[in-house]
């Protein structure tokens, strides 16, 4: 109640031309009152040729001489502008603070909520003015429309992030997978590579052996040759200086020893040794690796299809092995299997590892051909 007195009591000092509180206000002889700025720049008051003016409001004629400080009125809204409104009301948020006005009208070009003072003064002239029911009845489609887009961003955005996170944990397994799997491969690599070693010295210890130990032999029988030449030569040499008698008469014996003796040498053995490994073949080992290593970004493991499986097949847990086991008293056995990987076109080959006699050979077959039992097969 108190406030609408001050709403009412607002409106009764309130300006006419410029709708603010009266700023020095000056009353004219008709009884409206102005500020003085006001009826002073009025320039809108009609000025007859002898100075006189027209009240904006009334239009009746006064002297610019005559206007008189309305100290009354003056004091009213000094009083007016000092009074402090009680906080559950000077809190409320539909006033004006500029007018104390109810905030019932909104601006669309300055995107604010007006009073009805505020919709008269010059700074809102020309603008679209609505009800704040229909600004807000607006306002509030257009935000609901932009949290309905907003939350379908977000819903994707969490899709996106679950599928990412998914996808990180994904290539995470890939990468510990394979990188096992290069370990191991090395691995079988290196473990082929020190069992060619270990064969190829080996193989060099034996051949080395073999040959020192023909040449020992041969060195200790060419040892026992120069001594009995040795012995034969002392003999030799001490008989030539025996009388000419002696010497004729063991001449035939000394002649037959010297003639018959002819030095047995040993066979011959390379000088250089035989390579029975050469460096070029790992080299050659070396490019077929690499081109093997180019070939396998298109090799893919093979998986068998454990659905619609044969009775008689047993698959093994990796998918990658299959046993055919007799069931009595069945005497037909249908051994054929399709695998998780098909193909439409293109050119393709197999590598099988077939256990015992009674493996079966790859074949290729439609899709459609293997349900209906029917299995023509190509080589």
């Amino acid at each position: 109640m108190a406030l609408k007195m001050l709403v009412n009591l607002q409106e009764e000092v309130t300006c006419p031309i410029c709708l603010e509180l009266f700023t020095e206000p000056l009353s004219l002889g008709c009884g409206h009152t102005f500020c003085q700025t006001c009826i002073t720049d009025n320039k809108e008051a009609d000025t007859s040729p002898g100075g006189e003016s027209s009240c904006p409001v009334c239009g009746i004629r006064y002297s610019p001489g005559n206007l008189w400080l309305n100290q009354h009125v003056a004091k009213i809204v000094g009083r007016l502008r000092e009074v402090k409104l009680s906080p559950e009301e000077g809190q409320k948020k539909d006033l004006c603070v500029q007018h104390e006005e109810e905030l019932l009208l909104f601006c669309k070009e300055d995107k604010k909520v007006i009073c009805r003072l505020c919709e008269q003064s010059q700074k809102h002239h020309g603008h679209h003015i609505f009800l704040t029911e229909e600004a807000v009845k607006e306002c509030q489609e257009m935000l609901q429309a932009a949290l309905k887009r907003l939350r379908k961003e977000q819903q994707e955005a969490e899709k996106l992030e679950a599928d990412i996170r998914e996808e990180r944990t994904s290539w995470k397994h890939q990468t510990q997978t394979e990188r096992q799997r290069i370990r191991t491969e090395f691995n079988r690599l290196r473990s082929i590579l020190d069992g060619e070693e270990q064969r190829e010295l080996q193989k060099l210890e034996e051949e080395g052996q073999k040959t020192l130990d023909k040449l020992a032999a041969a060195e200790a029988e060419l040892a026992q040759q120069s001594r009995l030449l040795k012995e034969l030569v002392s003999d030799l040499e001490r008989r030539s200086e025996w009388s000419a008698v002696e010497l004729l008469q063991d001449m035939s014996g000394i002649m037959k020893w010297s003639e018959i003796w002819t030095l047995k040498k040993p066979k011959t053995v390379s000088k250089k040794l035989k390579r029975t490994f050469r460096a070029p073949d790992l080299s050659e080992m070396l490019h077929v690796f690499r081109e093997l290593t180019h070939v396998q970004c298109y090799w893919v493991d093979i998986t068998l299809n454990p659905f619609n499986l044969n009775l008689n097949l047993v698959l093994s847990e990796d998918q990658r092995q299959v046993i055919a086991m007799p069931i009595w008293p069945v005497k037909y056995y249908n051994c054929g299997i399709l695998s998780s990987q098909y193909f439409s076109s293109g050119k393709h080959y197999w590598e099988i590892d077939r256990c015992g006699k009674t493996g079966l050979p790859p074949s290729v077959t439609s899709r459609t051909v293997y349900n209906h039992s029917l299995l023509t097969t190509t080589n």
